[in-house]
């Protein structure tokens, strides 16, 4: 007979089968494997997990199901992708990542690794987790599965939650006994921030909670979406979704009412949406939103005009390098347009100021819609007319453009203020790597003076047009002036080089605020101040960039914990 360790237990938890009874999937062996199969019967109550990925995060197809955006990993990174697209300009972009171009593209690598209830690799991609992205997500998804699913279901034995108690030792030669939680225990959870947020103390996980939780089992799923189209659109999808995800564990023996949804940045604006749908907030037990921009990030609006090249070279490959190749996909993209701030966001983020520091503009007092994003007139304003239309491109006008931007501005409108009653939030606050950009602070200083030409002033600077000034889509832009070309000498042999004369230089800052790096903490912490009792509780935490926030051993520690507490608080 073979010896099969302890750890290597062969074992297997019950799924629903296709007419609602307990089945278990399992092939057949060679006769040298004795030992004992163990097969469980789990709870017949399912509360499942839906993870909802960010702007991005989901694998994109054209319309005649090729992938177009797919977050395969090599090596750990998503190395297909950044070959894809690195090379294509705005021209190639704006042709392909269009909302009504592409769809959700669902045969994205699955893990080969087994976790939790899953026992083959099927089952993931019956729970959408080709949607998603490999390098992003699936780490996470799987610690997730087998936390909730994969440590059995007597809570007593669950090891991240612990009490001090005394009890007598077994007799000598005596198996001690099955460890029992009893009700009315305020619990311990290991690495669990003792403070949420500063005046707001960590509520206990009490025993009642985990013997709740014990009663269901936990699937994960996640659902993908368009992240081009509008978040209305995808907080549909999500809706759909839910609706098929409780059908197919509320079958038979097996009972569902309810899911818990977990998001990730721009996920979180997609479930908030979908939760304000018909019927959605009583099939939705709770949402647990990760470095989610509550009321926008100024970033969108940087990144539009100057590119990602100086936050990150490497993203920008793919991203976008410049202000054009961002544009060109951005303006077209509803759910892109949507990350701006909205009228939530502190007032006042957009700065433009002399060689002395001093405010010549400073916006928005009220609108940033009209304020900024549909300035068409100013070089500050957010897109330049001319990189609507790309060469090689498929060109948008700014109607268009405008149409995009006054549906986020009604998006922002709906979902404003609105949260789940059982809502949890974490977000970053960290600076250093992770500082993100609070405001945007354009400023002026003098250039390599042109040989002909009067200095015009900066007053007057800040109320140019585009077509005043030299913008190329990257940190500077040029006013009046030449890129000058000069052949150079040496021991080595000849070259060219090139420089800039202008009258001024205007650049935009670095970050200047707390954050992950993407989302600034002003707008991670909205929810407390706009939510009211809605939110559960808030944590503010550090150490983690926006990207692989759900990769952090603390948010993964605070997302267990608001899951336990929305299980204890679910219809079963």
């Amino acid at each position: 007979m073979s010896y099969v360790p302890p750890d290597k237990e062969r074992a297997q938890q019950a799924q629903p089968g296709t007419n609602g009874k307990p089945t278990f999937d399992w092939q057949l062996t060679g006769t040298s494997l004795l030992d004992t199969v163990k097969l469980t019967l789990p709870p017949m109550v399912s509360l499942p997990v839906v993870f909802v990925p960010g702007i991005m995060g989901s694998n994109l197809a054209d319309q005649d199901g090729e992938p177009v955006w797919l977050l395969n990993s090599t090596k750990g990174q998503p190395i297909g992708l950044a070959w894809r697209w690195a090379s294509k300009g705005p021209g190639a972009r704006q042709q392909v990542l269009h909302p009504q171009r592409t769809q959700v593209y669902s045969d994205g690598s699955v893990p080969k690794k087994m976790a939790g209830m899953v026992s083959r690799r099927e089952t993931y991609k019956d729970r959408g987790w080709g949607e998603v992205g490999e390098t992003s997500y699936h780490e996470f998804l799987l610690w997730l599965e087998d936390k909730m699913n994969g440590q059995g279901f007597n809570p007593a034995k669950w090891d991240d939650f612990f009490y001090t108690s005394v009890s007598a030792a077994p007799a000598p030669g005596a198996r001690p006994p099955e460890p029992k939680l009893y009700p009315g225990i305020a619990m311990e959870m290991n690495g669990l921030p003792r403070m949420a947020e500063e005046g707001h103390v960590t509520a206990p996980v009490m025993s009642d909670d985990l013997l709740k939780r014990a009663k269901c089992r936990f699937p994960v799923y996640a659902c993908g979406y368009n992240w081009l189209a509008s978040n209305e659109v995808a907080g549909a999808r999500l809706k759909a979704r839910i609706e098929t995800i409780i059908a197919e564990n509320n079958s038979g023996a097996f009972k569902c009412q309810q899911v818990i949804l977990v998001t990730h940045s721009m996920g979180g604006l997609v479930a908030r949406f979908c939760s304000q749908l018909p019927g959605m907030q009583e099939k939705i037990a709770g949402i647990v939103h990760g470095v989610m921009p509550a009321v926008g990030a100024a970033v969108a609006y940087r990144r539009c005009k100057v590119g990602m090249r100086d936050e990150d070279f490497g993203a920008a490959l793919v991203i976008g390098s410049t202000g054009q190749e961002v544009t060109a996909v951005f303006a077209q993209a509803p759910g892109a347009l949507q990350l701006l701030p909205a009228n939530g966001y502190r007032p006042r983020w957009l700065s433009v100021s002399d060689a002395q520091g001093k405010n010549l503009v400073n916006l928005p007092a009220g609108d940033p819609y009209e304020e900024i994003y549909l300035v068409k007139d100013r070089w500050w304003g957010l897109v330049r007319e001319e990189w609507l239309s790309p060469t090689n491109g498929t060109p948008i006008d700014w109607n268009e453009f405008s149409k995009n931007v006054k549906r986020a501005k009604d998006f922002h409108s709906k979902i404003s203020g609105h949260y789940h009653p059982h809502t949890f939030v974490y977000y970053g606050a960290s600076g250093g790597p992770q500082a993100s950009f609070e405001t945007i602070k354009w400023s002026m200083r003098k250039g390599l003076q042109p040989e002909k030409g009067m200095r015009p002033t900066e007053q007057e600077i800040s109320s140019y047009t585009h077509q005043m000034v030299r913008e190329q889509g990257r940190n500077e832009i040029f006013v009046g002036g030449e890129t000058k070309v000069q052949s150079t000498y040496g021991p080595g042999g000849g070259g060219v080089t090139s420089y800039e004369t202008s009258f001024w230089e205007i650049q935009s800052a670095m970050q200047d605020g707390n954050g992950d790096g993407t989302v600034p903490a002003s707008s991670g912490m909205a929810p407390r101040r706009d939510g009211g009792p809605n939110i559960q509780q808030q944590f503010r935490l550090q150490g983690f960039s926006h990207e692989p926030s759900f990769k952090d051993p603390t948010a993964q520690r605070v997302t267990h914990y608001a899951i336990t507490k929305i299980a204890a608080m679910a219809k079963l």
